[in-house]
């Protein structure tokens, strides 16, 4: 069992910035994916940014240039920095890991979830 525990979120102006952690922790093997999706009122959960365990970073093109993912193997840690931070980005944010297990068996875990929510 993985558990993840996230934080960071809280209540900024447009245009502020804030850093989410996401830190793993329990019975860890190989974490091949970590990411935030963010789900806002009304609308369906999207994945936000992601990195793999070789540091291949995705983001949605909302976040593109805004938004930096990034991860500590060591610490089992990813962290996302969000600048420039917009009303439209007020969600809650989701971490989420894909790991796999020594016998290949994929396994999903999903953080309770961060509010960030940006003023205008």
């Amino acid at each position: 069992q993985v558990q993840l525990v996230e934080s960071g979120g809280g209540l900024v102006q447009a245009g502020g910035s804030l850093r989410l952690s996401c830190a793993a922790s329990g019975r860890i093997f190989s974490i091949n994916f970590m990411g935030w999706y963010r789900q806002a009122p009304g609308k369906q959960r999207e994945l936000v940014a992601g990195i793999t365990d070789g540091g291949h970073t995705n983001y949605a093109d909302s976040v593109k240039g805004r938004f930096t993912i990034s991860r500590d193997n060591a610490k089992n840690t990813a962290y996302l920095q969000m600048n420039s931070l917009k009303p439209e980005d007020t969600a809650v944010y989701y971490c989420n890991t894909v790991m796999t297990d020594p016998v290949g068996r994929v396994m999903t875990s999903w953080a309770n979830g961060a509010l960030v929510t940006v003023s205008s």
